[in-house]
This record gives structure tokens, C-alpha cells and sequence, in this order.
């Protein structure tokens, strides 16, 4: 059972991170867009995008998670490598929010953040799937 609830973990995972490297991107677009048609159309975009795709598999990775902790907590609950993966779950879970705040922001057109911004910002979430990558596989700790 442990062999199936850590691939979909991982498919979840994977999902995630898909939807984490392509909203930040439509801020992008959108943010350099003119006109009506493509802001709309934008706007739409990252609404199922967020809703559709980046919510659920952010759940279903936090849920099968917190599965695969409960089937062996002995091997992670002590571990710092793991310890330090968390951590870095738990500030991903602040950008995933950080991105439905831009998201409102700009869906109600009050966003003062320029495409320049939106593209550093689309970013972070290498610097996040780097680091657990290198604490799950190599577990430096």
C-alpha cells in the first residue's frame, strides 16, 4: 500500500508544481495585456487554473503526505532532512496563497505589480522543488 499512496503522492506533487510554474506565468501575460479581450480571457485562465488544478493537488499532496507519514512516522517524524522538507512545504503553501492573492488582485484590475515582477516571482517555485528534491532523494541531513 505505502508503493501506491507515494506514487500518487508523487503524480499530486508533480500536478502541483505544474500549476505553480504556469499561474505565476499568466500573471505575466496578463500583466502585459492591452486589452479587454485578453485580460478577460486571462483572468479565466488562472480562475480554473487555481480552482481546477493548482487547489486539489495541492490537497491531494498534503493528504497522501500525511498518509505516508502515518504509515511509517518513526522513519520521518526524526529525520531533519524531512523536517526541513515540511518547512519548505509550509512556506510553498504561503506562495500558493500568495498567488490567489495576485490572482484577485488582478481580477478586480488593483494590481500594481508589473510583468517584471510577475516573472521573478514565477520563479520561486524552482528554488522550492530544487531544495525538497535534493532533501527527499539525497537526504543531506
Amino acid at each position: 500500500m505505502y508503493q501506491w499512496v507515494l506514487a500518487f503522492h508523487l503524480i499530486a506533487v508533480i500536478c502541483w508544481f505544474a500549476a505553480l510554474f504556469y499561474l505565476p506565468r499568466l500573471f505575466v501575460y496578463h500583466a502585459m495585456s492591452e486589452d479587454e479581450i485578453s485580460i478577460e480571457r486571462f483572468k479565466l485562465m488562472q480562475r480554473k487554473l487555481y480552482r481546477g488544478i493548482a487547489n486539489p493537488s495541492m490537497f491531494a499532496t498534503l493528504g497522501l503526505g500525511v498518509w505516508l507519514v502515518t504509515m511509517a512516522p518513526e522513519v520521518y517524524l526524526s529525520a531533519t532532512w524531512f523536517q526541513l522538507k515540511v518547512l519548505l512545504v509550509v512556506i510553498l503553501v504561503g506562495y500558493h496563497h500568495l498567488c490567489l492573492f495576485h490572482m484577485k488582485k488582478l481580477a478586480s484590475d488593483t494590481s500594481d505589480k508589473t510583468h517584471i515582477y510577475f516573472r521573478l516571482f514565477n520563479e520561486v517555485p524552482v528554488v522550492f522543488l530544487v531544495a525538497i528534491v535534493i532533501l527527499v532523494i539525497v537526504k543531506p541531513f
